[in-house]
């Protein structure tokens, strides 16, 4: 998938994975992968700054947890990512309707 159909849908992508539970990054990038039956290859220079961007604004939260032998930071949903998930796919909802609607085949010209 070009990486630049991804552009502005970054944090719905990484605030609907988070949805289910906290999730370190890493698993996060895996999440994505497997959710879109291998479409989504997102790298990790994208991913990161986009967690702790999201952890800015309030729309996650983290935390330090063993992981397999392993710590690492986990991120989890806030009340506020909660919010912002919900009003991303009424957008998202809406543009698809719309482009949908442009894209379908129209009536044949005479």
């Amino acid at each position: 998938m070009n990486p630049d159909a991804l552009r502005g849908h970054m944090d719905a992508l990484l605030l609907s994975v988070v949805e289910a539970g906290p999730l370190h990054g890493y698993a996060i990038i895996e999440a994505l992968q497997e959710r879109s039956g291998g479409a989504l290859s997102v790298p990790t220079g994208t991913v990161y700054p986009a967690l702790r961007r999201l952890e800015r604004v309030g729309h996650l939260s983290s935390e330090w947890a063993t992981v397999g032998g392993r710590k690492r930071r986990t991120y989890r949903l806030t009340d506020s990512g909660r919010r912002q998930l919900e009003g991303e796919r009424s957008a998202w909802r809406a543009f698809t309707s719309a482009i949908g609607s442009v894209l379908s085949p129209g009536p044949e010209a005479p």
